[in-house]
């Protein structure tokens, strides 16, 4: 997977917050946040309203990372 969520997850801890409670208050549904605990793409609206209700940038969230391939980057 080329595309980590893990900076949200760090943010929801420090935010004292769990995923529920961010699904409730930015108002998106268990798929989506499913697709990003799997690591997999959601639109740049659904990133947009993350960031405007936790307060946050795309690059606090959000994180790209090279695939390995046959042991190289």
């Amino acid at each position: 997977m080329a595309v980590s969520y893990n900076g949200l997850w760090k943010l929801l801890i420090d935010k004292n917050m769990n995923k529920v409670e961010m699904m409730k208050l930015v108002g998106i549904s268990s798929s989506t946040v499913a697709k990003m605990t799997n690591s997999e793409l959601v639109s740049m609206k659904v990133l947009e309203k993350i960031c405007k209700k936790l307060d946050c940038d795309f690059g606090d969230i959000v994180h790209y990372e090279k695939e390995i391939k046959d042991g190289r980057q």
